[in-house]
């Protein structure tokens, strides 16, 4: 079973609807003994950092996802999900992400003839071996809408780039740990195959 973080964000529901379509039993739950008796856990959602780091303090959700971490249960955070993984983003000063990774959330720089949000789909630059990404074809186009981008800390801890105004951190994997600037569950048939690869972990 696979537990999908409920924190009042958006989008948490076509993430449910992928996974069903794969053939998944899903859940969408804040109960924290549902989730740490999942065999996978995802944290999508849409949305402003500080409110949703907000809600996810509120319900109690962070010290959940710390044990969902410490247990090494497959972890995979998507959109808004990847960025609350880090310590901090521009969009909300002063307020702390959850910081299981190292690394900042940055506004994507203005540049001429780019649109801020980055809506649309982007190929992404793919590191060996990055094991959501096993079996796709080479530099695949993923859907992405966001404002705000990942510079992580630690190169090693990336796991595809794109370009969009500036380098952009794309997906990062460490251990049990997998997040995804873009939307898996709305990029086609690469999407699905991401997302079906991290339910093979």
């Amino acid at each position: 079973m696979i537990s999908i973080i409920d924190y009042d964000a958006g989008n948490i529901k076509s993430v449910e609807k992928a996974l069903i379509y794969l053939g998944e039993e899903a859940v969408i739950t804040r109960d924290a003994n549902v989730i740490l008796s999942s065999d996978k856990v995802i944290l999508p959602g849409v949305g402003s950092f500080g409110d949703a780091m907000g809600k996810i303090r509120d319900y109690g959700l962070d010290q959940v996802i710390y044990d969902v971490v410490d247990k090494k249960i497959p972890f995979l955070g998507i959109c808004l999900g990847l960025q609350l993984l880090f310590e901090s983003s521009e969009e909300s000063p002063g307020v702390k992400g959850l910081g299981v990774l190292e690394g900042k959330i940055l506004r994507i720089p203005e540049k001429e003839g780019l649109k801020i949000p980055h809506m649309g789909w982007n190929n992404l630059k793919i590191k060996e071996g990055a094991k959501l990404f096993q079996g796709l074809s080479e530099d695949p186009y993923v859907y992405f809408v966001h404002s705000y981008y990942l510079k992580a800390d630690h190169e090693e801890d990336v796991a595809a780039t794109t370009e969009y105004s500036t380098l952009i951190h794309a997906a990062v994997e460490r251990e049990n740990i997998f997040a995804c600037q873009f939307h898996p569950e709305k990029s086609s048939s690469d999407g699905l195959k991401i997302l079906k690869n991290f339910i093979s972990l």
